[in-house]
């Protein structure tokens, strides 16, 4: 009967070692906390995106109601708080928000990378979505956009209308051309296609999601991303059409 010592059996568990494992990185940069980043920051985004686009529906009601509403956001509080308070803080809470998303979305697909040196040669897409798998580029092509949309109708500064017109001026000479329509449906089906995902992912982050309610979740993020993306996308429609004008 064979005797297998203590430093052959080391060297047998040598030639054939298990998968490594990645040394301990701390509650923050672990991916449940990062995860729970991005569902938290994306609840936030959310949020302010459904609030900004019923206050765009105030096209239909036309170019004064529209005006007072934009100054309304920046007199809220006055005169017990300075001017711009309520503008000032959301702004904080968005550009905070923003960066903590993107900085969980890159560490966690590094994390996934590093977890996974050799890519597979067939790449798994049975149970992959068309908006999971484009994730990351919708999410970069979003940052694009917003960076834009404040230059155009926030600061005016790539507006047809300039820095001197009202808030519903630039929106109208932005919203009438076709070329800016174009890149601002494009952006925002993109945007559309992210939601739907991040609902989804939220939902299953925060254990609000199981077996049982996947398709009832399903059903929500897609329903969910419709409506509000159409809420933005209306507003162009009537404007290029000559509807609003």
């Amino acid at each position: 009967m064979a005797t297998v010592t203590t430093q052959q059996a080391g060297q047998s568990a040598g030639a054939n070692p298990g998968p490594k494992r990645d040394p301990k990185t701390g509650r923050y940069g672990s991916s449940v906390f990062k995860k729970a980043v991005m569902a938290v920051t994306g609840i936030i985004m959310v949020l302010f995106l459904i609030a900004h686009m019923i206050g765009n529906l105030h096209v239909f009601q036309g170019a004064a109601s529209f005006n007072d509403y934009s100054e309304w956001l920046r007199q809220v509080g006055e005169p017990a708080l300075p001017p711009r308070t309520l503008l000032t803080v959301i702004e904080i809470v968005l550009t905070l928000s923003v960066l903590a998303h993107g900085w969980a979305a890159v560490s966690l697909w590094r994390q996934a990378k590093r977890a996974r040196p050799v890519a597979y040669q067939t790449k798994k897409r049975v149970q992959q979505s068309y908006a999971s798998r484009t994730m990351r580029w919708g999410g970069v092509i979003v940052g694009l956009f917003i960076i834009y949309h404040l230059l155009d109708l926030t600061w005016g500064v790539a507006n047809l209308d300039g820095t001197g017109g009202t808030p519903y001026d630039r929106l109208i000479a932005s919203m009438s051309n076709p070329v800016v329509v174009f890149f601002y449906v494009l952006a925002l089906v993109t945007l559309g296609f992210h939601l739907r995902h991040g609902v989804w992912s939220a939902t299953q982050t925060l254990g609000q999601s199981n077996k049982r309610r996947e398709r009832a979740v399903n059903v929500f993020a897609t329903a969910f991303a419709v409506l509000l993306i159409g809420g933005y996308l209306v507003v162009p429609f009537v404007v290029l059409t000559g509807i609003v004008a």
